[in-house]
């Protein structure tokens, strides 16, 4: 075991962590995303919700600093399911790391696309929908 570590972040997702570079993104999908279809990396981390795995990922994992690094699925047109997730997600992006500035949102169907190349898709149990995020991941300095 390790200090200072979240728990949930397994051994295989922490290596994955590790070895990806400056400029690579991950995908934290909720339970309806298309995971296992999209990934190049998969994660299965069944039973937990995007948050506490956004929370953990942001103790070890630092944004990039230069462009955009957080990214949502926008909801699609007419659709008017509430999203107060992602008022979670924001606090806890503030309060995980300096160099998040807000989230970008990204159509729905481009952001499949934009999964489909990402470094790591962790497929979570999250209920909420449109509960999806995208992060890349910038340089650790000091």
């Amino acid at each position: 075991m390790l200090k200072n570590i979240p728990s949930i972040l397994s051994p295989e997702l922490l290596k994955i962590l590790q070895e990806m570079g400056h400029g690579d993104e991950l995908v934290i999908g909720d339970g309806n995303f298309p995971a296992a279809s999209c990934a190049q990396r998969l994660i299965r981390l069944d039973g937990l919700g995007v948050p506490e795995v956004l929370e953990a990922i942001l103790k070890v994992f630092p944004l990039d600093r230069f462009e955009a690094n957080a990214f949502l699925m926008e909801k699609m047109a007419g659709d008017d399911v509430p999203t107060p997730i992602w008022e979670t997600y924001k606090r806890l992006a503030q309060a995980g790391d300096p160099n998040y500035v807000g989230f970008d949102m990204i159509e729905r169907f481009a952001f499949y696309e934009r999964a489909k190349k990402a470094y790591v898709i962790i497929a979570t149990s999250e209920q909420a929908l449109y509960a999806n995020i995208i992060l890349k991941k910038g340089v650790v300095t000091g």
